[in-house]
Formats: structure tokens, C-alpha cells, sequence
């Protein structure tokens, strides 16, 4: 499919609201996925925000003590919540950008799921921090909305089918600087995920940047704190 790189997270089995053995087993496995590719992947730490001191100590091993170069939450917390704030403030130290998982489900969502607003909210207490809106908030529409007066978060687009206007209505509401590319593969496929940036009616410099350049972009002050070139 043409891709060089990935970014890896979360092992196996898959927990809402795992403990903090759960997430360290979990980043031991993408520990040994990111030393098995040889420079192709790069992981990014599993925290559950409930485990406000445990996840710290787990992002000191990972990030600033270890090879991940980013903070990955998902359905716990909700992260507008103050317990996610040492977590946020720990990342922005050592510039890991933070990848949240955000949705609105029509059934409701889980107690701990984010949406687009809940990310919206912890943002703008932190502004100096990076973060990613994955799925831009599912229901696209909603949560890029969301997300517009955002401006330190980037709206990840995977997940979901390549239903035609997510690119665009996202490229015309956020800026093509703030949409980044995801594959949510083995739940999704890469062919399904590329096909929204590739069938977008956008001009081909916003879709280099969704692909790639936006997020080299943002992982640029922690490779260079790392010594990682690509």
C-alpha cells in the first residue's frame, strides 16, 4: 500500500478500563513490535488516566526513558476530567503528542468515552500540548465542529467508512495543516483509510500533508530530542 511507517499502540487482550499491569503488559508488547520492525514502527504509550500515578511512571519508562515517542488513551476516562492534567502537562515535557480516542455513538457512548468536545475542553487548559482527535470524533460532521476553535488539535480521520466529504469538510473547516491520516488497521483496512485522503476533492499538497507531513510535523521536537532521523 505504499506505507513506510507506523505508529503502534495497545496490545492484547484489549481492556475499557485496564490496571496498571494490564497497560504495562500491553506496552511490553509494542515495546517488542517496535524492536522487531527495525525503524518501520514507532509506538506510542498506553495510560488509563484512573491510574493517574501509575500512568506517569509508565510514560517516564516508555517515552523519556524508552523508545515511544507519544501518549495513547482511549475509553477509561473521560478526558476532559482533571486526572488526565499531570498526564497532559508530563507529555507536553517531553513533546510526546497525545492520541485520544474520541466518538459519539447513536446507542450512547461507554461511561469513559470521550467525544470530540470532552478533547476540545482539555485542550484548551493545555495549549502548548499536541493532540490528536482519533476518528474525528466518528460522527465527522459533530465533531469536527467540535474541534475547530481547537487549534492545538489535529483530527485524525480513521476509522469508519471512506464515506465521501470527511477530508473535505474537514480540509475547509480545520485547515489540510490540521487533518492527519489514520489507518485504525485490524479493525479497519489500509486501502479503506487511504481512499478518504486519496478520493478527497482537495489539492494534492493538503493530501501530502494528511498523509504524512503534518504528522512529521508533529513528532519532530521528540525525534530530534531522541536523535531519530527518517
Amino acid at each position: 500500500m505504499g506505507i513506510e511507517r507506523l505508529i503502534v499502540f495497545m496490545g492484547y487482550p484489549w481492556a475499557y478500563d485496564p490496571t496498571p499491569d494490564d497497560f504495562r503488559r500491553q506496552n511490553d508488547q509494542v515495546l517488542e513490535a517496535v524492536e522487531h520492525s527495525r525503524g518501520r514502527a514507532f509506538g506510542f504509550v498506553y495510560l488509563n488516566p484512573r491510574h493517574t500515578e501509575e500512568s506517569l511512571d509508565e510514560l517516564d519508562r516508555c517515552v523519556r526513558d524508552g523508545p515511544m515517542v507519544g501518549v495513547k488513551l482511549w475509553v477509561a476516562v473521560r478526558c476532559h476530567e482533571k486526572c488526565l492534567d499531570p498526564i497532559v502537562r508530563r507529555a507536553t515535557e517531553l513533546k510526546a503528542p497525545v492520541l485520544q480516542h474520541t466518538w459519539y455513538k447513536i446507542t450512547g457512548n461507554l461511561p469513559g468515552e470521550s467525544t470530540a468536545a470532552d478533547l476540545a475542553t482539555l485542550a484548551a487548559r493545555h495549549p502548548t500540548a499536541s493532540f490528536i482527535a482519533a476518528h474525528a470524533g466518528g460522527d465527522w460532521e459533530r465533531g469536527i465542529r467540535a474541534l475547530r476553535p481547537a487549534t492545538n488539535v489535529t483530527a485524525e480521520i480513521c476509522g469508519g467508512d471512506p464515506t465521501a466529504g470527511v477530508v473535505e469538510m474537514a480540509v475547509r473547516e480545520l485547515g489540510a495543516e490540521r487533518v492527519m491520516y489514520g489507518s485504525d488497521y485490524a479493525g479497519r483496512s489500509f486501502a479503506s483509510q487511504l481512499a478518504k485522503v486519496y478520493g478527497a476533492d482537495v489539492p494534492e499538497e493538503a493530501k501530502r500533508l494528511i498523509l504524512a507531513g503534518n504528522l512529521k510535523r508533529m513528532l519532530k521536537p521528540i525525534f530530534a530530542r531522541k536523535g531519530i532521523t527518517l
